[in-house]
């Protein structure tokens, strides 16, 4: 009786939306505050603890978010902001493509259509880059639809002003802007949509100055950092994703709208644009390495549209697509479910993060923890145990925020634990209740690497195995304490590294000497190049000693073996 009573009172298509958005913002609320954090969201929440106009690998958007809803405390407190974030999009989506006379049938097919996308029922509630990039997004296609039909000032600023919120939040905006211009090159001829691009630089050049202090590193990261040889795996792995995370039942419907579609106004033409453009542009990007399944989610607006379009006009397809829609909803609540309690038992990164932090806590008895490039890892220990921890950057792995950061030089001198390989002498291993192992040392005193500066010229760009490089270098202590290299002691290698394949090491010969506290030593060598695979490789010099070690304490050069 109720029901029918709340089913009477919904006279509009409007009323029955925000319903429909109701419940999904309560659920995601649910879900925010019942399921422990992702990795990538541990990792924005220390940005959080320390705002900035840029950080290694993203914009500061998403650690702004993070650090609104602190006030909350929990994993509530980390979602909080983007739970609200997707009723908003979704309704200004439907705003956007809203029939004239739309009915609530209409109305229930954009939900049905909206919440059958997984990708969306994921990035609904999680904290990540995704959920600002989504927002703004949105906001941005209904500026641009009210610019395309009153070509105005107010129109122009809102462009502006979500261009320059796309930048803040995930760089793949730069990619919606681009498309959007592609599907109307008219706008090129409008000087409303360049005051438009001169108040988005306005606005970005706090995070372009953050980047030039920092040497472009996000830039540099994103752009060369993760380039791998071509994998056929890519692309089918590329192609699976696709279908699973719009999906697969429904994406084929897409590709017959989008085959016959006639867009009728600009903004319909700008998102089937963007669609295309952003499935196609990361198909290609496929060829320099593997491609991130959530990379495509922008593609989201346009395949809703089309996919509404296409079947509220055919009655048969509006049936199959109804239908379609409900057995994924009931999927995603099983999927929910498992997220929260799994019951299933399995072992992923949103389970059993509590108790396994604790149990490395319980060993670390107050000492600080020093995980081995994990970084990921190190945030959700701090988050999860309140304790104090670092990720050193390795050239086993990568480098990431916390090559930035100077906790490790208030360790130095300290009692810590420190993650280590497995290989290790006297190393020590504990198996968490996440299914992983924890390997570890007790450095009753630690002594960092990550701040010393190795300086030297140019390597060669192209060298065959056998040849001799002769190598003079400085190598600049700033800690208040001595370093002595040696076998036995600290050591200096030179790296070979490429994305994909094991980072191979080869230490320095004849090199035994005494670095002060805060000083300079020179040295010379000779490295013989070793009989590795031929080539393209990253190359510089590290210096280590178990259970210190680092990245990159060089400049990184290009080097090709011939």
């Amino acid at each position: 009786m109720n029901l029918q009573r709340l089913t009477a009172r919904i006279k509009t298509p409007e009323q029955l939306l925000w319903l429909g958005l109701a419940l999904w913002w309560v659920l995601n609320l649910l879900q925010a505050g019942l399921c422990e954090l992702a990795n990538d969201e541990a990792y924005y929440h220390m940005f959080a603890q320390d705002l900035a106009w840029g950080y290694f690998d993203h914009p500061p958007m998403t650690p702004l978010l993070v650090w609104s809803g602190s006030f909350l405390g929990g994993e509530l407190g980390v979602r909080f902001f983007f739970t609200l974030l997707q009723p908003i999009y979704i309704y200004v989506l439907w705003r956007i493509i809203r029939p004239k006379e739309a009915t609530r049938r209409d109305a229930g097919l954009f939900l049905l259509i909206t919440a059958a996308m997984p990708i969306l029922q994921l990035y609904g509630f999680i904290a990540v880059p995704d959920g600002p990039l989504m927002f703004f997004t949105a906001l941005l296609l209904g500026c641009y639809k009210r610019f395309t039909e009153r070509n105005d000032w107010l129109s122009a600023l809102g462009m502006g002003l979500c261009m320059a919120a796309l930048a803040y939040s995930k760089y793949h905006g730069a990619l919606v802007v681009l498309l959007l211009v592609l599907s109307n090159l008219r706008l090129l001829k409008n000087p409303k949509f360049y005051a438009a691009g001169v108040l988005t630089l306005l606005l970005i050049l706090p995070h372009l100055y953050w980047q030039y202090q920092h040497d472009w590193v996000s830039f540099r990261y994103h752009l060369i950092g993760r380039n791998r040889d071509f994998e056929w795996g890519f692309v089918s792995e590329y192609i699976l994703n696709l279908f699973a995370i719009f999906n697969p039942f429904l994406f084929p419907v897409f590709g017959v709208a989008w085959w016959k579609n006639r867009a009728a106004s600009p903004v319909l033409r700008a998102m089937s644009c963007i669609a295309a453009g952003f499935i196609l542009f990361f198909l290609a990007s496929t060829l320099r390495g593997y491609v991130q399944p959530q990379w495509e989610i922008p593609a989201t607006f346009g395949i809703i549209a089309l996919l509404f379009g296409y079947t509220r006009e055919r009655p048969r397809w509006r049936r199959y697509t109804v239908r379609i829609g409900w057995i994924t909803l009931i999927l995603m609540v099983l999927v929910r479910i498992e997220m929260i309690f799994n019951p299933l038992g399995l072992h992923f990164e949103v389970f059993d993060n509590r108790t396994s932090y604790q149990q490395i806590s319980q060993i670390a008895q107050g000492r600080p923890v020093i995980f081995d490039g994990g970084y990921t890892q190190a945030a959700k220990y701090e988050f999860y145990t309140d304790g104090k921890a670092y990720a050193r950057p390795t050239i086993y792995y990568r480098t990431s925020q916390y090559e930035l950061k100077n906790e490790d030089r208030a360790m130095a001198g300290q009692p810590v634990i420190v993650e280590v390989a497995d290989s290790v002498p006297r190393a020590q291993t504990l198996s968490l209740a996440n299914g992983r192992t924890f390997t570890y040392l007790i450095d009753p005193s630690y002594r960092p690497v990550r701040e010393m500066r190795i300086q030297m010229a140019p390597l060669p760009t192209d060298v065959h195995p056998g040849d001799t490089l002769s190598l003079a270098f400085d190598v600049i202590n700033p800690y208040a304490f001595d370093y002595t290299f040696g076998p036995h002691e600290a050591r200096i290698g030179f790296v070979f590294r490429r994305l994909g394949e094991p980072t191979q090491v080869f230490p320095l010969s004849g090199i035994e000497a005494q670095l002060p506290a805060q000083g300079k030593l020179h040295l010379e060598t000779a490295f013989v190049i070793p009989a590795i695979k031929p080539t393209e490789y990253q190359a510089g010099l590290t210096i280590y000693n178990s259970p210190a070690s680092t990245w990159f304490n060089s400049a990184i050069f290009p080097l090709r073996i011939e």
